[in-house]
């Protein structure tokens, strides 16, 4: 991937190194995740025998979160390729939501080291990449990727852009009121996040539908891509930590279903076809 050719974004927060504590409102899920309820079901299985079993949902009651750090915009080569990923898709979205007579706000990404506080409470970095609909920040711990590429065999660089632009298309969401739909819809909860899930990984390929149109991507980065999908699919997740599959307990969709959204828009490029809540 020719991500030096990106236009750089300059809406990147650099907090690692920080300390973070956890907020009033406790440990919360709340934020939407590429890998992260994938990463709490295996840990949760080592841990407890149960992939579901530290996904509960009660607070904790802390002490005010505390975080020191240096903040900023970070100016180091490892941040690199996620700004100006993230400055790409400022470009991609902002186009196509002017196509629709909207205007794109753009969300500001969040590097971070073990643990990270948002507007979604307390986060470790076992949870992976995430993105808060109450800030609009996406939230990323970078050695995520080297998790991505040892424990689910999907490395190289546009596999780790797809991370990004998976959660840009949740932003992408919040922006659109799909949130807000999602939650007036009369379904199962796991159900409506698979859906969630399969439309950002469809967004993920909006994007690179338009990297690759302008000769930004090199060969076989579309099938790192698709890897990744593929990679972090709730059925090869259960098949590794339990040993069978169990769909009713999905939130992410099968590694099927997350490369078919994802190579829909990558073939579209539009908005309208990523729609998975009106797909049946």
């Amino acid at each position: 991937m020719r991500w030096r050719e990106m236009q750089p974004s300059q809406n990147v927060e650099d907090r690692r190194g920080m300390r973070a504590g956890f907020g009033g409102g406790g440990i919360r899920t709340g934020g939407l995740g590429l890998g992260g309820l994938l990463l709490l079901m295996v840990i949760g299985y080592f841990i407890t025998g149960d992939p579901l079993g530290l996904m509960g949902g009660g607070d904790v009651v802390q002490p005010q979160p505390t975080e020191t750090g240096r903040g900023g915009v970070p100016a180091d080569e490892a941040s690199a390729p996620m700004r100006h990923v993230l400055g790409d898709t400022e470009q991609v979205w902002k186009q196509l939501f002017a196509q629709q007579g909207r205007t794109y706000r753009e969300p500001v990404l969040v590097l971070f080291s073990d643990a990270v506080n948002s507007a979604c409470g307390f986060s470790s970095a076992a949870v992976g990449p995430f993105y808060c609909p109450g800030d609009y920040k996406l939230y990323l711990d970078l050695s995520f990727f080297q998790e991505l590429d040892r424990r689910f065999g999907a490395p190289g660089d546009f596999a780790q852009a797809y991370v990004v632009a998976h959660e840009v298309g949740h932003h992408v969401q919040n922006l659109l009121g799909v949130f807000e739909r999602a939650r007036s819809i009369r379904a199962d909860a796991n159900a409506i996040s698979v859906r969630q899930e399969l439309m950002a990984d469809c967004f993920a390929g909006v994007w690179g539908h338009y990297a690759a149109a302008r000769g930004l991507l090199d060969p076989g980065d579309v099938e790192e891509g698709l890897t990744a999908a593929a990679a972090i699919g709730d059925d090869r997740i259960q098949r590794r930590t339990q040993g069978q599959i169990t769909p009713e307990s999905w939130t992410h969709g099968s590694s099927a279903e997350r490369v078919k959204w994802f190579r829909q828009g990558m073939e579209t490029g539009q908005i309208k076809p990523c729609d998975t809540f009106a797909s049946g």
